[in-house]
């Protein structure tokens, strides 16, 4: 039997597709502005000297990175106001979750780019008089901006697609649109075909940016 497309009964709802994607755009600028507040945090605890604060940011780091996205948005948005004996709004939860899930990863890039430059380079400017704070900003996070950038973009493009998972707890982005106009058609092939090409549209363009950024720099060494 051959399948008869009807994207035009479908696309009757555009208005709740762009709806969708209006919020997924805003949980993932939200979510990475978050995240970078929080992995620059974490990676600081992490190169700091204190060993509890050093514990503290790692065991945060592993909890998030080693356990699944869709898991921990399940536990924040369910588990979390039974332990505090409160409730928390889904919108709220998933932006939560998602800026503390990027913000893990982000830390370890940040430190990573970090404790890339050369060790020399921090002992020759304590040895002209330079403070850590004025060594790590004029010559240590300059450099290490340079080599973070390919990962960062990698995986705000990651986090893009990410926020896919917040429709489980019924956050009306595009994943949950789709679903919505597929109950209202019973077209589910032409409701999620819409869905995928959208985050085509958008991804394209930045996975294509992230490529170029990154051969630029490779350029540039």
């Amino acid at each position: 039997m051959t399948y008869k497309w009807d994207f035009h009964s479908v696309w009757v709802y555009y208005d709740l597709f762009l709806e969708g994607l209006w919020i997924t755009v805003l949980y993932t600028f939200g979510s990475i502005f978050f995240g970078v507040i929080i992995g620059f945090a974490t990676c600081g605890a992490r190169l700091s000297r204190f060993k509890v604060l050093k514990a503290v940011a790692r065991v945060y780091q592993e909890i998030f990175r080693c356990t699944p996205l869709l898991v921990q948005l399940l536990w924040f948005y369910y588990a979390f106001p039974l332990l505090v004996g409160g409730s928390i709004d889904n919108r709220v939860a998933a932006m939560l979750t998602l800026s503390l899930y990027v913000g893990a990863f982000y830390a370890e890039i940040f430190r990573g780019g970090i404790v890339s430059i050369d060790r020399g380079q921090r002992e020759a400017a304590a040895a002209i008089g330079m403070s850590p704070w004025q060594s790590m900003t004029r010559i240590i996070l300059p450099q290490a901006i340079k080599r973070m950038l390919p990962s960062f973009i990698n995986q705000s493009v990651i986090q893009f697609k990410n926020t896919s998972l917040v429709s489980v707890i019924s956050v009306a982005d595009l994943a949950y649109m789709a679903a919505v106009v597929n109950g209202q058609t019973y077209r589910p092939l032409e409701s999620y075909t819409i869905m995928a090409g959208l985050y085509i549209v958008m991804l394209l363009p930045l996975t294509q940016a992230a490529d170029w950024i990154e051969r630029r720099l490779r350029a540039s060494d």
